[in-house]
C-alpha cells in the first residue's frame, strides 16, 4: 500500500467514523422529540454520577429548557445532512475514488472560515484541533492532487 494510500485510508476511516455517529446523534436526537429533554438529560447526569446542580450541568440544563420538537427535527435533519456528506467522502475515500479527494477538498474546505469564525470568538484547544485536522486533511489532499494521485485511481 502507497504512503498516498495509507493517508486516503486514514481520512476516509475518520470521515466515516464522524459520519457514524452522527448518525447516532440524529436518531437520538428523534427519540428525544415529545419528551422533557432537561428531564432526560438529568436522567443521563445521574446514571454517570454527575451532579445536576453543579456549574456545567446547570448551564446545560437550562439551555435544553428551551429546546422543543420542532428544534430537536431541526438538529436531527442537520445532523443526518452533514452525516450524508462525511459519510460520502469516507466512503468514496476508502474506495480510492478521485472525484471524493476533490469533494473532500470542497466541502472540508468550506467549513474552515465557518470554524475560524467560531475559533475568533472563542478560542478553546477544542476548535485548535478542529481546525489543526481540517486544514492538514485539505493540504494533504491537495498536495495528493497535485501530484497527480495515484496509479488505478478513478
Amino acid at each position: 500500500m502507497a504512503a498516498g494510500d495509507k493517508g486516503l485510508w486514514l481520512i476516509g476511516g475518520f470521515k466515516l467514523v464522524k459520519g457514524l455517529l452522527l448518525v447516532i446523534v440524529g436518531i437520538g436526537a428523534l427519540r428525544l422529540v415529545h419528551k422533557d429533554v432537561a428531564d432526560v438529560v438529568a436522567g443521563w447526569l445521574e446514571q454517570i454520577h454527575v451532579d445536576p446542580d453543579g456549574r456545567y450541568a446547570d448551564r446545560l440544563l437550562t439551555r435544553l429548557l428551551s429546546v422543543d420538537d420542532r428544534k430537536l427535527r431541526e438538529i436531527s435533519a442537520g445532523t443526518f445532512v452533514y452525516a450524508a456528506l462525511l459519510l460520502t467522502e469516507g466512503i468514496g475515500l476508502l474506495l480510492r475514488k478521485r472525484w471524493a479527494e476533490y469533494f473532500t477538498v470542497i466541502v472540508t474546505g468550506s467549513f474552515i472560515p465557518l470554524e475560524l469564525h467560531h475559533l475568533w470568538r472563542h478560542v478553546t484547544l477544542t476548535r485548535l484541533t478542529v481546525i489543526a485536522v481540517n486544514v492538514a486533511i485539505v493540504w494533504y489532499l491537495i498536495v495528493l492532487l497535485r501530484r497527480g494521485g495515484r496509479q488505478g485511481a478513478h
